[in-house]
C-alpha cells in the first residue's frame, strides 16, 4: 500500500498536469491530503494487516491463495475504502475504517474467486455474493456462501469478515437509514459481478440486456458505465460517511451523487491501469468497450461534470472534490500506468477532470 503511495506521490509532483491538478484543491486540499497520508492511511494499513493474519491461516491452499493475493494485489482498494475518513474525528474514523476495510476485502475477495479459482462456476457468483449483502444488513443470518462452489475449508474466513462488517455497523446508531440503499448496492453488485464473470461474448450480451432494463432511470449512461457504477463500493462508502458525519437528511442526497457518476469512474480508472492483466486473463475490459481514446474520454469528461455538479447540493461539497480529485490522481498515476505506456491518456483524462473540479458549483450539465 505505501509502496504505491510513494509512486504516485513522486510521479504527481514530478508531472505538470498531475500537480496541477493537486494544486486546485488549494491549501485547504494539501492539508487534507496530508491528514490523508499520515493518519488515515496507517489506520487502513493496520486494519488490513490484521485481516491477511486471518488469511494467512486459511487452511485450504487454493482458498488461501486468493484469499492473500486480494490482499496483497488490491491493497489500494483498501486505502481508497478510508478517503473520508479524511472527515471524521480519530475515533468515528477508526470505527469507519472497521466497517469498510473488512468489506472491501470481501469484495476483494470474492472478486478473485471469481476472476482466479478454476472450480467457481457461474451458478455460483450469487451465492458467494450473498456474503456483500448479509455484511451491509446486521440482521442478516450469516454463511452458506460456498454452497455451490468452490470447495475447501476457508477456516470461515469469509463468515469471519461479514461478521466483522455486521459487527460495526451495529455499533452505529441509525444505521438502520442505510439498509434501503445497502440492499440496492448489493443487489447491483452480485448482478454485475455474475454478468462479467460469464464466458466471452456472453457476458457483453447479458451487460447489455442488463442494462436495457434500467435505462429508464439511467440513460444518460452507456452500458459498461451502468455495469461500472454497479460494480463499485462508493455507493456504500458515502452515504456510510454521511451517517458518521451526523448529516442524516443528506444521506438519500450522498448516494444520487456518488452512484452512478462517481461509482463509474471508479471502476473505470480500475478497468484502465488493468488493461493488460484483462487481455492476458481473457477478462471483460470496460474501456475496451468504448470507441477509442476520445470516446473514453469524452465520457470520462461528462461524468466527472456531472459528479462535481451533484457534490454542489451536499453539504461540504469540497470534501466530496478531495475524494474525486484523489481517486483519479491516485488511479492514474498507478506504476501500471507507466509499465502499459498508458500515461498520455491517462493525463488527458486527468485534464478533463481538473477542468470539472476547477468549474466547481458553477458547472452546468
Amino acid at each position: 500500500m505505501y509502496d504505491d503511495v510513494r509512486w504516485a506521490a513522486g510521479h504527481v509532483a514530478t508531472s505538470g498536469t498531475r500537480f496541477s491538478m493537486l494544486a486546485g484543491g488549494g491549501f485547504g486540499g494539501a492539508v487534507d491530503l496530508v491528514r490523508f497520508l499520515t493518519v488515515v492511511l496507517p489506520r487502513t494499513s493496520k486494519a488490513l494487516a490484521g485481516i491477511r493474519a486471518i488469511a494467512d491461516a486459511v487452511p485450504d491452499d487454493r482458498l488461501r491463495a486468493q484469499a492473500l493475493g486480494s490482499i496483497d494485489g488490491k491493497a489500494y482498494h483498501v486505502a481508497g475504502s478510508g478517503i473520508l475518513a479524511t472527515f471524521l474525528t480519530p475515533a468515528a474514523a477508526d470505527h469507519y475504517i472497521e466497517i469498510v476495510a473488512p468489506l472491501e476485502s470481501i469484495y476483494d475477495y470474492l472478486d478473485n474467486l471469481c476472476d482466479r479459482h478454476p472450480d467457481v462456476g457461474a451458478a455460483a457468483y450469487p451465492v458467494l455474493h450473498r456474503a456483500i449483502a448479509h455484511a451491509l444488513n446486521p440482521a442478516a443470518p450469516v454463511g452458506g456462501y460456498y454452497d455451490l462452489g468452490p470447495s475447501g475449508d476457508d477456516g470461515d474466513y469469509l463468515v469471519t469478515l461479514v461478521r466483522h462488517v455486521q459487527r460495526g455497523l451495529r455499533r452505529l446508531a441509525d444505521h438502520e437509514l442505510l439498509l434501503p440503499l445497502f440492499s440496492e448496492a448489493a443487489t447491483l453488485y452480485a448482478e454485475m459481478q455474475s454478468f462479467v464473470h460469464l464466458p466471452a461474448g456472453e457476458r457483453e450480451r447479458t451487460c447489455r440486456l442488463w442494462f436495457e432494463r434500467h435505462q429508464p432511470r439511467f440513460g444518460d449512461l452507456e452500458w459498461q458505465e451502468f455495469a461500472c457504477a454497479a460494480g463499485s463500493q462508493f455507493q456504500v462508502y458515502a452515504p456510510l460517511f454521511m451517517l458518521f458525519d451526523g448529516k442524516f437528511d443528506a444521506i438519500q442526497t450522498c448516494y444520487d451523487a456518488y452512484f452512478p457518476a462517481v461509482s463509474a469512474l471508479h471502476v473505470l480508472f480500475d478497468s484502465f491501469i488493468d488493461q493488460q492483466e484483462d487481455r492476458e486473463h481473457g477478462d471483460l475490459s470496460f474501456v475496451a468497450a468504448y470507441n477509442g481514446v476520445d470516446h473514453l474520454r469524452e465520457r470520462v469528461a461528462y461524468l466527472a461534470r456531472r459528479a462535481v455538479h451533484a457534490f454542489g447540493r451536499l453539504p461540504n461539497p469540497e470534501r466530496h472534490r478531495f475524494l474525486l480529485r484523489t481517486m483519479a490522481l491516485f488511479y492514474l498515476t498507478h506504476p501500471k500506468v507507466y509499465a502499459q505506456k498508458l500515461d498520455e491518456t491517462a493525463q488527458a483524462l486527468i485534464a478533463v477532470i481538473d477542468e470539472a473540479l476547477e468549474q466547481g458549483s458553477e458547472l452546468v450539465i
